[in-house]
């Protein structure tokens, strides 16, 4: 075999989809983790800065947030090696399709394997659905601070008093009502949205966001490679089946087949 039918050989034999998917699972993974972590540090600067002058009113929020950023660390963990595990599953289950005429046969023990990362795939899909729900919600609030800050900046925000628009971040349930000062109202509203934390903070929730959904897709991509894997490993196990019993046919076939000659010869 020369070189261009050997590289054509192994070229063959690379599972592109969950090629794909992994990259794309490691870049939503990414995306979400890192910029996660950066907003929500930047989250707790605004907060102690800006909206809780006392560190006892937001000790819980601060403690939530440290606890938020351990997972992080574990979920990027968790996933790196998880995506390593399912391409290296893929390339298991192309050779078994590609060997489907050979000596090669799946066991029974492979079968399940398959079958239980389509399980645990369709599992972390649906709880990676919940984080892509959770993850619109501080977009969802910096949004609206945003938008304030854009009304303060308006025709009319000029005509009215400035001080009217404010932004209380207490009725989100962040910190508690006795929190203090808990809102912002005109120029200090204004002085907040100029601030580097929120503008990176609000961008990368975006981003953190995007990956998360990045992510969903991944799974769910992985999810039909999995099942459509699954299901060639089933038929190769049927036909491997079929072929031995067809061989044993034979066989017997060809022994009665001999033995009738022997007989013939015998009687002749």
């Amino acid at each position: 075999m020369g070189c261009f039918e050997c590289c054509i050989k192994c070229l063959g034999g690379v599972p592109y989809a969950s090629l794909v998917a992994t990259i794309l699972c490691f870049s939503g993974v990414a995306l979400f983790c890192g910029c996660g972590h950066v907003a929500l540090t930047g989250t707790v600067t605004i907060l102690e800065n800006h909206f809780s002058k006392i560190t006892s009113d937001h000790a819980v929020l601060t403690d939530v947030i440290q606890l938020m950023q351990y997972i992080i660390y574990g979920i990027a963990s968790f996933f790196f090696l998880y995506g390593i595990i399912l391409l290296a599953e893929g390339f298991y289950t192309t050779s078994a399709v590609k060997e489907l005429h050979s000596e090669f046969k799946t066991t029974i023990c492979g079968r399940c394997i398959s079958g239980m990362f389509v399980f645990l795939t369709y599992i972390l899909g649906v709880a990676w659905l919940g984080v892509f729900g959770f993850s619109a919600v501080p977009v969802f609030l910096f949004y609206n601070m945003w938008s304030t800050c854009a009304a303060l900046r308006s025709p009319v925000a000029n005509i009215t008093s400035l001080d009217s628009i404010c932004v209380d971040v207490r009725q989100y349930g962040i910190i508690p009502w006795n929190a203090v000062p808990g809102k912002a109202c005109g120029s200090t509203l204004g002085d907040i949205c100029n601030t580097s934390e929120f503008y990176l903070s609000y961008h990368l929730y975006i981003v953190a966001c995007a990956g998360a959904g990045a992510t969903v897709i991944a799974l769910i991509h992985f999810l039909m490679i999995l099942s459509a894997n699954w299901a060639y490993l089933k038929d190769a196990s049927h036909m491997h089946a079929y072929q031995d019993i067809k061989t044993r046919e034979e066989q017997e076939l060809q022994d009665i087949q001999s033995r009738s000659k022997e007989c013939l010869n015998s009687y002749s």
